[in-house]
């Protein structure tokens, strides 16, 4: 009996120790997510006002223009680039997941649903390339035989839009020398503090199903300064404005997916250290109740020894 309330003990001792670290855990990646959403909210803001403009050069139907703009660097796409629809031969996945565990289901929600989003559109090894933001995303495909052709690990906790104009600049310019034809951005979407929800969005090339998933995004923090009519007079031109506007709005496209999907990470991440605490302290009372049940008996058994003894003597 001595050896069962030893290895009671022990596993309480443990078990205490589990709830201080996924404490500590849970209240490190709450502040992160209190820090991301404050930048979230200030940068929706941006967003929103550039998807308004771009889909009012749309609705003004001034995207015909562009089809003449070129871009005089050549290693930088063009407008009539971004917006060409040109024959998909290979498409670019870009998949958004973190560096680490520890994020409940966040991982493998996104995974699944990718790998059911290249079930249904007929995606596979041969006509794939994966760009992989995170590590999990990264090591999984590369594991799985597909073509990972670019990976970014290490993404900040809370992402700078300078960071992730790297990336932009690496995806364009693979877009641009045709590594892929067509780009799809997958992650989790933050929701609440307690759920979140799979988004694939079609990047590249920009067409009106990109602007209908980005107006129904920003439509929340849209404000009536925004929306001017879609038939205003613009200087210095057209093309001026188009091959100024396009190339951020597909920057905040990327941005935005990679802030959003981050800020789902260390929502997941916290739900997960609270869920991983309460089990821990659930453990533990069960664990103080069996010691004490087992304390008790022991304590019992040897009154009775003592008793049976003392009569034995008599």
């Amino acid at each position: 009996m001595a050896e069962s309330l030893m290895d009671v003990k022990r596993r309480i001792d443990s078990t205490k120790k589990t709830h201080q670290i996924t404490s500590a855990m849970q209240m490190v990646s709450t502040s992160k997510l209190n820090q991301i959403q404050k930048h979230t909210s200030t940068y929706q803001v941006y967003a929103s006002k550039v998807e308004s403009i771009v889909s009012h050069l749309a609705k003004a139907h001034l995207m015909s223009a562009s089809a003449g703009v070129a871009n005089s660097n050549s290693n930088t796409i063009s407008v009539s680039e971004l917006l060409a629809q040109r024959p998909v031969k290979k498409t670019g996945l870009l998949v958004i997941t973190s560096d680490r565990g520890l994020v409940g289901s966040y991982n493998s929600n996104v995974l699944k649903q990718t790998n059911d989003f290249m079930r249904t559109h007929k995606v596979d090894a041969d006509n794939a390339v994966v760009l992989a933001v995170g590590g999990t995303g990264a090591d999984f495909y590369k594991k799985n035989g597909l073509n990972v052709a670019y990976e970014y690990r290490g993404v900040s906790d809370v992402p700078t839009f300078k960071e992730v104009r790297e990336i932009v600049k690496t995806v364009t310019s693979m877009y641009h020398n045709e590594v892929f034809d067509e780009l799809y951005v997958f992650y989790n979407h933050f929701i609440n503090r307690l759920s979140s929800g799979f988004r694939a969005v079609k990047m590249l090339p920009i067409s009106e199903e990109t602007f209908e998933q980005s107006e129904s995004d920003n439509r929340k923090v849209k404000d009536s300064r925004v929306d001017v009519g879609p038939g205003y007079e613009m200087e210095p031109s057209e093309e001026a404005i188009l091959s100024a506007v396009l190339p951020q709005y597909a920057e905040s496209l990327v941005y935005g997916a990679i802030l959003d999907a981050k800020t789902a990470e260390h929502a997941s991440s916290s739900t997960a250290m609270k869920a991983a605490s309460d089990n821990a302290g659930d453990l533990i009372d069960k664990l103080n109740l069996k010691y004490n049940r087992a304390r008790q008996a022991a304590i019992t058994t040897e009154i009775t020894e003592i008793t049976g003894g003392l009569v034995a003597q008599e």
